[in-house]
C-alpha cells in the first residue's frame, strides 16, 4: 500500500469506523483514540495488507481494539453508566426509550454488540460482518438472533415492572 492509497482509505473509511467505534464505546474521545490507533496500525502494516481486504481488516482491528479497551477499562473502574434505569421511571418519550435500548445493547457481550451495531446501525450484510469479525455468515445470524432475544427479554422484563 502506497501513501496515496493509505490516504484514500482514510478518507473513505474514517467516518464509518468512527461511527462504529462511537456506537460501541459511547464516548467521542475514546472512539477517536481507537480509530487513530487503528490507522497507525494500518500504516505500520501497510506492506502486508491487501488493498482489496483493507475494509474488513480495519473493522476487525477496530473491533479488537474496542474489546481490549473495554476490558482494560472495566478492570479499573465500575461500569455505573451501563446500568439499566430503575423500573419505577415510566417512559415518557421515544428519546428515553432509545436510551434504554442503547443501554441494553451496551450490556451485550462484545461480539453480539458489534454484530448488532454493524447490522442494524451500519447496515452491513451477514457476509460482510463475517469477514469483519472472522465468523461465518451462519454464526453471524445466530449471534444476531441471540442478541435480539436478550434485548427483547430485557425490554419485556422492564415493561412488566413499570
Amino acid at each position: 500500500m502506497r501513501k496515496h492509497e493509505y490516504n484514500t482509505v482514510i478518507d473513505e473509511l474514517s467516518a464509518q469506523l468512527y461511527r462504529y467505534a462511537f456506537h460501541f464505546l459511547r464516548n467521542q474521545e475514546d472512539a477517536k483514540d481507537i480509530i487513530q490507533d487503528v490507522f497507525e496500525k494500518m500504516w505500520l502494516n501497510r506492506k502486508t495488507i491487501d488493498l482489496e481486504t483493507v475494509k474488513p481488516w480495519l473493522y476487525r482491528c477496530t473491533h479488537n481494539a474496542m474489546v481490549n479497551y473495554t476490558a482494560r477499562k472495566s478492570r479499573t473502574s465500575y461500569m455505573s453508566n451501563q446500568e439499566l434505569p430503575t423500573p419505577s421511571t415510566p417512559f415518557d418519550s421515544s428519546f428515553e426509550s432509545m436510551q434504554v435500548v442503547e443501554r441494553m445493547v451496551n450490556i451485550l457481550p462484545p461480539t453480539q454488540k458489534s454484530i448488532i451495531l454493524l447490522r442494524d446501525i451500519e447496515g452491513y450484510s451477514y457476509k460482510d460482518i463475517g469477514l469483519i469479525l472472522n465468523l461465518s455468515a451462519s454464526q453471524v445470524k445466530v449471534y444476531l438472533f441471540r442478541a435480539r432475544v436478550k434485548i427483547k427479554k430485557q425490554l419485556i422484563g422492564l415493561s412488566k415492572t413499570v
